[in-house]
């Protein structure tokens, strides 16, 4: 499976799982000239900005912990993009969270981290 074939497939099972928990698929895989949101979403009266991760070897703090400080940066350019684009949630509370697989591709675990970081 490529690359890009890997986070399509995590990607779904994301929002399959955010679906679950009663989230609404807002827009998937948001571009910007600054980078990409996987998922935007609603909870409730929250627009949540969803960055989806998986690692199958966990050794180095696994998909959670590759959401560095640099990452970070971006996701908030790309949801101050977004808001942009899309005026009607500019006044809505935001989050950003993280949806981290770990393990073998056949039996991941899921860590959902909900408001994983919080932008300055």
């Amino acid at each position: 499976m490529t690359t890009g074939a890997v986070g399509a497939h995590f990607e779904q099972r994301a929002l399959e799982h955010l679906e679950r928990a009663g989230l609404k698929l807002v827009q998937r895989n948001f571009r910007t000239r600054f980078g990409e949101l996987d998922l935007v979403m609603r909870d409730g009266g929250t627009l949540v900005f969803v960055e989806v991760r998986y690692r199958r070897d966990a050794r180095f703090g696994g998909g959670a912990a590759s959401v560095g400080r640099d990452k970070r940066a971006r996701l908030a350019r790309a949801a101050q993009g977004f808001l942009q684009a899309h005026p009607r949630f500019a006044s809505s509370p935001c989050r950003f969270d993280v949806i981290a697989f770990d393990g073998e591709a056949s039996a991941p675990t899921c860590n959902w981290q909900r408001a994983a970081f919080e932008i300055d």
